[in-house]
């Protein structure tokens, strides 16, 4: 009999979560940015070895704050735990324990028989793992610790033998080639929205959301696809577009080219920006954006 498990990926905002997904399934799956707290979706990555198949799903980086966003990132951290056959807990090495990683302990600390916890980022000069060690040993003494580098592959087999060791016997519930179950829309989405952050993280790094209106197939197998990227205020509306365009042309480009590796059609995007004033804190409008 094959293994196969569902694997929540759990930690704090910019551990390492969604690079460590990225590079386990060998594609984009789940977007990159220096932003904290960029994840703000259960993403679902695909991994399947000759011992079975790992179906992770990338939670948003767990953060302590009341706002309405916040709340609900923070929700779909803990719906996930409860859905999954295994928890991977992801703990940036450069950086001491604090508020945040006490309270994802406090969550955590009856988990350890069906938890791993990957030390992240081993090869930084700044890497503190031996007292992250001694710090995490009395808290998760049935867990087992796999130091890694998710940037540059260190360990990974290392850790993904450690998880089929507590995954179950069980069926391939993708096709072995399948390394996302996403709908292509979300991917779309998902990329313009990195672009977005990428080029206005100063100005607006949390402003940001994107939404699919349309999109209809040439006969030629061209995609095009329309999007709307909304904002909170006319003044952040003038920052993406950019003078004359440039920035959203740019957000774009970069975005199609992205998407030329991820499909096998070409896609050819429109953007609109479009302000809504409230979309952080309207249980409406994040339903739409976050699920």
């Amino acid at each position: 009999m094959t293994k196969s498990a569902f694997v929540a990926i759990v930690g704090r905002p910019s551990s390492g979560k969604s690079t460590l997904l990225n590079t386990l399934c060998g594609a984009k799956v789940s977007i990159v940015s220096p932003v904290p707290q960029t994840t703000r979706n259960s993403i679902r990555g695909i991994v399947t070895r000759p011992q079975g198949q790992l179906i992770f799903v990338d939670t948003p980086g767990f953060h302590l704050s009341d706002k309405k966003l916040n709340l609900k990132l923070r929700d779909i951290v803990l719906q996930s735990l409860s859905e999954v056959d295994i928890i991977l807990y992801v703990i940036d090495a450069t950086r001491e324990p604090g508020k945040e990683e006490e309270a994802i302990i406090d969550i955590l600390s009856k988990e350890s028989n069906r938890m791993v916890i990957a030390i992240n980022k081993m090869d930084h000069p700044e890497a503190k793992t031996p007292s992250l060690e001694e710090f995490l040993a009395p808290r998760f003494a049935g867990a087992q610790r796999v130091t890694i580098s998710a940037l540059k592959r260190t360990n990974l087999d290392a850790l993904v033998d450690a998880l089929f060791k507590l995954a179950p016997e069980g069926p391939l519930w993708y096709p072995e080639d399948i390394y996302t179950d996403q709908e292509p829309t979300f991917r779309i989405a998902e990329i313009i929205r990195e672009k977005a952050m990428l080029h206005t993280r100063d100005e607006l790094p949390h402003a940001i959301a994107v939404v699919y209106q349309e999109s209809s197939k040439r006969a030629d197998g061209v995609l095009f696809a329309r999007f709307d990227i909304i904002v909170e205020r006319d003044s952040q509306k003038a920052i993406v577009i950019g003078r004359q365009g440039s920035v959203i042309q740019r957000i774009r480009e970069e975005a199609e080219a992205d998407l030329k590796d991820l499909f096998e059609y070409p896609i050819k995007l429109q953007l609109q920006v479009s302000v809504d004033a409230d979309w952080r804190r309207n249980d409406n409008s994040l339903s739409k954006m976050i699920f």
